[in-house]
């Protein structure tokens, strides 16, 4: 999925502009899937800081180096039905971020209550498919997504954000305030021995924290005329393949409504629908069960619903807390 990622950004630029934000358990593969990218801008987190301090330290990092240099943010989980409008529409949002302050994020058209995602509050509307923003709301609860979708004018925030260099930092330097000065100094020993050193030492004091609730939350309480913030319907085949619901859901895309999706060596299915299970290992059986999600691992099983397959994170949570990080 990384490498369909960066296949679509190729005709829009060239690899040594790409940055890869990852981890040290990922990293090493990554570099042999994308042998084009420099290996040093595959920046390697020494501790998992969220989204905030990620991009951030791009930013900052560009900002020495270009500071009107738009930047997209590119969540290497997603699929992309029309790639050429998906360009078409990027092009669009680099157009809007050059021309000033402004952050442009690719908005979704809900096509459920999901509280898994973001959503965001349209108001006036510039032209075709272009919104100011009035609100970020972070993940609601099943009541709130229900009203957004009902309401008409909210959209799926995407994770897909452009905007320069220069803007981001200084977005970061007034809504994230104490963090910015620890990716500022990082920044500015980037290319230099002691990098490694900065970087090992100063960003596990960064705060654990989002993009949207660092900067687009406080951004947006400006009000639609003051924020910059401008939403672009993204109505290019979206989907988000980071919960087991929208797994389940690429996958039986186009077919019989309520199919299992099964992932093992044979299965038999009576009475169930909607199921996604996967024990590539083993034969699987599906008797009057309905819209579950199975994960069998080597040292692990999941079994959720694909309602509550968003709640994955808590068990993550649960796992870091109790010192079980060999299950994560």
């Amino acid at each position: 999925m990384i490498q369909k990622t960066v296949e679509r950004l190729l005709p829009l630029s060239k690899e040594p502009f790409f940055w890869i934000i990852t981890n040290e358990f990922v990293a090493e593969e990554i570099q042999r899937q994308l042998p084009a990218i420099p290996p040093r801008q595959i920046v390697i987190e020494p501790e998992p800081r969220n989204t905030a301090p990620a991009i951030g330290l791009a930013a900052f990092v560009l900002e020495r180096m270009s500071p009107d240099a738009i930047i997209g943010m590119f969540p290497a989980d997603h699929v992309i039905a029309d790639e050429k409008k998906f360009r078409k529409l990027l092009q669009r949002a680099v157009e809007i971020a050059a021309r000033g302050e402004n952050i442009v994020v690719m908005g979704i058209q809900p096509g459920r209550a999901e509280t898994g995602y973001g959503y965001i509050e349209t108001g006036e509307s510039m032209d075709s498919g272009l919104f100011h923003v009035k609100r970020f709301t972070e993940k609601p609860n099943q009541q709130k997504a229900e009203e957004f979708v009902t309401a008409g004018n909210y959209y799926w925030n995407s994770g897909m954000f452009v905007w320069s260099a220069r803007t981001l930092a200084n977005a970061l330097r007034e809504h994230l305030s104490e963090t910015a000065p620890y990716l500022e100094q990082i920044a500015a020993a980037w290319g230099k021995r002691d990098f490694k050193k900065k970087f090992d030492e100063l960003y596990p004091r960064c705060e654990n924290i989002s993009i949207d609730y660092a900067v687009l939350e406080p951004r947006s309480a400006k009000g639609q005329h003051s924020s910059n913030l401008f939403c672009l319907k993204a109505d290019f085949g979206w989907n988000d393949l980071g919960s087991w619901a929208a797994l389940y859901e690429h996958h039986a895309a186009g077919k019989d409504n309520g199919r299992n999706v099964v992932e093992g060596k044979d299965h038999f299915a009576l009475h169930a629908k909607g199921n996604y299970i996967y024990a590539p290992k083993k034969f699987v059986a599906a008797v009057g069960v309905n819209d579950l999600v199975v994960v069998e691992t080597e040292d692990a099983i999941l079994v959720t619903t694909r309602e509550h397959s968003q709640d994955v994170g808590k068990i993550v949570k649960y796992l870091n807390e109790k010192k079980m990080t060999d299950l994560v």
